[in-house]
């Protein structure tokens, strides 16, 4: 067992050498955003101390080795949890600590900066999840499909609900990320594909059916399940948005402009002339293609596949299930975030208010992402390597 490295031998610099690119591309396109005169505020500060705030969290993180995650798993679950009740049994109105902004009550409001409990609620799931289907297999050491069953029903369990919580704020977004975060750890985490390509088929004919019900049964939706007409104007906004030019369908069109409008090699630094509401969150991929063109735009791309593919090779040195269920649940819920983000720019996907990783502004995505890779950092920095190990180095 390999026991010898330095301490900054043990911590991962290319990890960090990509989160500092992430630092500058986020705040050179912050920058740009301000000059369309959507807000007074100077967010390039805010956002470069949360990034310090983030920095010096991850020191702490790296302080923790897997077992003691493995350890607090439950416990930061649970805290997770207290967190969504204490937000929806607080008072919410104009002036509340839980006031609503844009019909959803998902944010504490405080003097200092709004903390939206669902961002940490991912890292915190992540952890359990792995915990359970960890020792789930440590305890079943023969897998039969009807402990694969039993499995299957305590994850439904645990994502069943932090997801009930986050679909009453609503935040239908979220909700959709915490699905493709279980959706990819039940995938690689032994479960019988006798068990999975039937129940991932089942969810595919749902979900198709529900798109046709959006369509064409809105009213049934509504009385059975209480879907609110905003989430039915995303998909009509969706499919035909110059219908809805003046209304829903304002921001897609904006954004499909802006990108376009881009070109091949952009505008220039602060050379956008497109006006697209919340650029500097949701929609900064639009900044970032109008000034920098498709360049840029590939640019920030490729540097999104180079964070996913050093996480996966990370996640395949790990020996233990645990760390590996755990990484393989932060990978998912970053892919699905620059995927949805970037797709319902481009009218690829509907448009749920997810922002851009480590790019858009925002202290609670921000050092809620930062807390997820601060755990790969720690994994990495405690994982000791093997004789005869092919990954040794």
């Amino acid at each position: 067992m390999q026991t010898n490295k330095s301490f900054t031998d043990r911590i991962d610099w290319s990890l960090a050498f990509i989160l500092f690119l992430f630092f500058i591309v986020s705040l050179v396109a912050i920058s740009s955003a301000q000059t369309s005169g959507q807000y007074l505020t100077n967010f390039v500060p805010r956002q470069a101390l949360f990034y310090i705030i983030s920095v010096g969290m991850i020191g702490v993180l790296m302080y923790f080795d897997p077992e003691q995650y493995k350890k607090m798993a439950y416990y930061l679950y649970g805290f997770g949890i207290l967190l969504l009740i204490l937000l929806m049994i607080s008072p919410d109105g104009v002036g509340q600590i839980a006031e609503p902004v844009n019909g959803a009550k998902a944010w504490f409001h405080t003097p200092f900066v709004n903390i939206q409990p669902a961002e940490f609620m991912k890292t915190f799931y992540i952890l359990a999840l792995a915990k359970m289907i960890s020792s789930h297999h440590e305890q079943n050491l023969l897998k039969t499909i009807k402990s694969d069953f039993y499995l299957l029903g305590k994850i439904a369990l645990c994502v069943g609900i932090p997801l009930g919580f986050i679909l009453l704020q609503p935040d239908l977004g979220t909700a959709l990320v915490f699905i493709a975060i279980t959706l990819a750890i039940v995938v690689v985490s032994g479960i019988s594909w006798k068990i999975i390509v039937p129940s991932f088929g089942g969810v595919a004919v749902i979900g198709g059916l529900l798109l046709w019900m959006t369509i064409n049964a809105q009213d049934f939706l509504s009385n059975a399940f209480g879907l609110k007409p905003y989430m039915f104007e995303r998909i009509y906004t969706w499919l035909d948005p110059y219908s809805y030019a003046e209304s829903g369908g304002y921001n897609l069109i904006a954004a499909m402009n802006a990108i376009g409008s881009g070109e091949v090699f952009g505008k220039g630094y602060q050379g956008r002339q497109v006006y697209v509401p919340e650029n500097h969150t949701d929609f900064i991929f639009t900044v970032i293609s109008e000034d920098f063109g498709f360049i840029g735009a590939s640019a920030v791309i490729i540097l999104f596949f180079m964070l996913i593919y050093h996480l996966t090779k990370i996640t395949l040195q790990f020996k233990d299930t645990f760390s590996t269920y755990v990484c393989a649940g932060i990978i998912a819920m970053v892919t699905f975030h620059v995927f949805q983000n970037i797709g319902m720019t481009i009218q690829l996907l509907p448009i749920t208010g997810i922002p851009l990783p480590f790019i858009s502004y925002g202290g609670s995505s921000l050092i809620g992402n930062m807390l997820a890779l601060g755990i790969v950092f720690s994994m990495k920095f405690h994982h000791k390597n093997y004789m005869f190990d092919k990954n040794k180095k």
